[in-house]
C-alpha cells in the first residue's frame, strides 16, 4: 500500500497544469487567469465627476452659505458621454452630471443638493474645497501597469475590471472536457425496473456533479457492462477530445474487474492505498488520455474525489489553495479505526459562538455503502494512520465539505 498523500501526489503530477488559452470575458467565470494583464488604459480613462452637481473654481464658490448664496451663470450642461467638453470661464459654472469629464479651469464640483439646481443661472449654498467630488485620471489603475495578476480567481469583480480597462478575452487556465464512466453489470438507469441482484447507478451522477462545480466540461457513460470488449468499443471512440477519464468501479482484487482487465495493457497503474473507505485505486494513461480509476462503491467515490481528484483537478486548473478547510473539533462520540490506514467518517460538525474549538459527531458508519448518511455530513473526520481508538471528547482533524 502506499499512502493517501503519495497517491494524491501522482494524481497531481498525472493532470499536471492546463496551458494557456484565451477566453471571451463572458466564458471566464469562476477560472483562473494564466498571465499577468495589463490595463489597456488608465481608471479612470479621465478626470470626471463623482457627482451630479455644478463644475466650478472654488475660488468663485469661497465665501458661499445658505444665507449668502453664491450666484453664477450656467454657461454649459456636461452630461455623461460628452465628448468634446468646453473649458470653464471664471465666474460661471457648468452643470455636470456624475462620470461626466471635468472642463478644464474647473477644479470642484458642488453637489446639485447644496443649489437651488438652477439651468440657466444657479445659486450655490456652500463653499467648495479644490478637488471635491472629483475621480482622478488613474486613481484605480494606471494604463499599462498590471490590472490583473496571474493566479486571480476570475470573479465578478475581476472580471468587471477587465472589461472596465478595455480587456474583452483573457489567458486561463481552460476547464478540462471529462469522460465520466460507470462500470457494472448490476447498474441499471431509471425509471427502468430493478430485478433482483440490480442497483440503479449513481456514482457517475455524483462525480458529474463534483467536477461540474470545479468548472468541467462533463460527458457522461453509465453502467459500461463487466465485459472487457465492451468496455474498450465504448470508451475507445469518445478518448478524441478527452482530456480526462474518471472511472468507478472494476478496479478491486476479485473477478470481473473490467477496468482493471481492460486497462491491464495500457500506462494505468493500480494500488492499494492506505485509507478508507477507498482503498483500491489506479491511475495513469491509456492511448495518450490520463486515467483515474475509482472504486465502485458509492462513499468510496465520494472520499477519493475529495482527497485525490478535487485537489489535483484545482491544481490543474490553476488554484494554489487546492485544499478543504481543516479544522480541529471536539468528538461526541468514540471512534476506531484500522491500524496503518487514514479513516475518512463522514460527519457534522458545528461552533457555537464563542466557542474555540467546534464539535463534530459521526453520520453513519464507517460503510462504503451508507450513501445517505453522506447526505446529514458537512464534514469527513480524518483518523491518522497510526490512531485505532478515539475517545468521546478528543480533538479530531476535521475536513470541511
Amino acid at each position: 500500500m502506499i499512502s493517501v498523500d503519495e497517491y494524491r501526489a501522482t494524481v497531481t503530477d498525472l493532470l499536471g497544469t492546463r496551458k494557456p488559452a484565451e477566453f471571451p470575458l463572458a466564458d471566464c467565470a469562476g477560472l483562473v487567469l494564466a498571465n499577468d494583464v495589463r490595463a489597456g488604459v488608465s481608471l479612470p480613462p479621465f478626470d470626471n465627476s463623482a457627482m451630479d452637481g455644478y463644475a466650478v473654481r472654488a475660488t468663485d464658490v469661497a465665501g458661499a452659505t445658505g444665507a449668502t448664496p453664491v450666484e453664477l451663470p450656467v454657461a454649459e450642461d456636461i452630461p455623461a458621454g460628452r465628448t468634446e467638453v468646453p473649458p470653464l470661464r471664471p465666474g460661471t459654472a457648468h452643470r455636470i452630471m456624475t462620470g461626466a469629464p471635468m472642463p478644464s479651469g474647473a477644479d470642484s464640483v458642488v453637489m446639485v443638493e447644496h443649489t437651488d439646481a438652477g439651468v440657466e443661472r444657479v445659486r450655490i449654498f456652500t463653499a467648495a474645497q479644490p478637488g471635491a467630488h472629483i475621480r482622478r485620471t488613474g486613481e484605480d489603475v494606471v494604463g499599462g501597469t498590471v490590472a490583473l495578476s496571474a493566479g486571480s480567481v476570475l470573479g465578478p469583480a475581476q472580471l468587471g475590471l477587465a472589461a472596465a480597462v478595455g480587456l474583452d478575452q483573457l489567458p486561463v487556465h481552460a476547464p478540462p472536457k471529462v469522460l465520466v464512466v460507470s462500470t457494472g453489470t448490476e447498474l441499471v438507469l431509471p425509471p427502468r425496473q430493478l430485478r433482483h441482484g440490480q442497483i440503479y447507478e449513481s456514482n457517475s451522477v455524483m462525480l458529474a456533479a463534483g467536477l461540474r462545480a470545479l468548472g468541467c466540461e462533463v460527458e457522461l457513460v453509465r453502467s459500461v457492462a463487466d465485459d472487457v470488449d465492451t468496455f474498450r468499443a465504448t470508451l475507445e471512440p469518445k478518448l478524441d477530445g478527452a482530456d480526462l477519464v474518471v472511472t468507478s468501479g472494476g478496479v478491486s482484487a476479485g473477478a470481473y474487474e473490467v477496468v482493471k482487465d481492460a486497462l491491464a495493457d495500457a500506462e494505468v497503474h493500480f494500488q492499494k492505498v492506505a485509507m478508507q473507505p477507498g482503498g483500491p485505486q489506479g491511475c495513469g494513461s491509456w492511448l495518450g488520455v490520463p486515467f483515474v480509476t475509482l472504486p465502485g462503491n458509492p462513499v468510496s467515490v465520494l472520499v477519493s474525489f475529495e482527497a485525490f481528484l478535487r485537489p489535483a483537478l484545482l491544481s490543474m486548473l490553476g488554484h494554489t489553495g487546492t485544499d478543504r478547510q481543516h479544522v480541529r473539533a471536539r468528538l461526541t462520540e468514540a471512534l476506531r479505526s484500522p491500524s496503518g490506514k487514514r479513516q475518512f467518517r463522514r460527519g457534522y460538525y458545528t461552533q457555537s459562538q464563542g466557542q474555540v474549538t467546534g464539535v463534530v459527531g459521526p453520520r453513519g458508519g464507517p460503510g462504503s455503502h451508507l450513501l445517505a448518511a453522506f447526505t446529514q455530513a458537512n464534514c469527513l473526520i480524518v483518523l491518522p494512520e497510526e490512531v485505532t481508538e478515539v475517545a468521546a471528547d478528543s480533538e479530531v482533524d476535521v475536513l470541511l465539505l
